[in-house]
């Protein structure tokens, strides 16, 4: 019962992410969830494995990808342009989050809370194979959210982070084939719209 109560706390925690709004537009003019990005992220790990340049541990991506923002649920959402703009807004966001992932660990069954720290961890180092395919569906989920939304909704940085992928899928032929496509797709948005953007 003791494990039962834990999950269903974390379950209620994890409830915060379908409410906690990312600066992200869906095709309908509604703001995006966290929970929303996670899902489609999870859809596309299942779409890709296939292609991947090395197999991949299919159990273990899908874990990492459900997990990799579930410290938003106590540490909020920051964009990623506002932590890369600013020292402190990075600095504090790390510290946060490490509380989070840390708080997460201790409300768990131990050993389920020691596995996700670790994939958590393995997730932010981005060494791993595993974890870098799980980055780079991060950064194109984001790219693909923004190319559907309103180009009123894009700031002029996320124009420029429009051809910023590439370092993210380097590693693996077929995401950099993806990145390719979603990037194309991002610059003849812009150009219907008439904006201004720099490579």
């Amino acid at each position: 019962m003791e494990q039962i109560q834990k999950i269903m706390d974390v379950l209620s925690l994890a409830e915060n992410l379908k409410q906690e709004m990312r600066h992200s537009w869906l095709s309908n003019g509604r703001q995006e969830s966290v929970a929303e990005h996670t899902w489609r992220m999870s859809l596309m790990a299942v779409l890709v494995q296939p292609y991947l340049d090395r197999k991949v541990n299919m159990e273990k991506l899908l874990k990492m990808v459900i997990i990799h923002d579930l410290i938003e649920a106590e540490a909020g959402d920051v964009p990623a342009f506002d932590a890369m703009n600013d020292t402190q807004i990075k600095r504090e966001k790390e510290e946060r989050e490490l509380d989070a992932i840390l708080s997460l660990k201790r409300r768990l069954p131990s050993e389920l809370g020691v596995e996700i720290y670790e994939l958590w961890m393995e997730f932010e180092g981005k060494e791993t194979y595993t974890a870098k395919v799980a980055n780079a569906l991060d950064k194109l989920e984001v790219q693909l959210q923004h190319n559907e939304a309103d180009i009123h909704t894009w700031l002029d940085i996320e124009k420029e982070m429009t051809f910023q992928m590439g370092k993210h899928v380097e590693f693996d032929s077929f995401l950099s084939k993806m990145k390719d496509q979603i990037e194309q797709d991002g610059e003849q948005k812009m150009l219907a719209a008439g904006v201004e953007y720099r490579k």
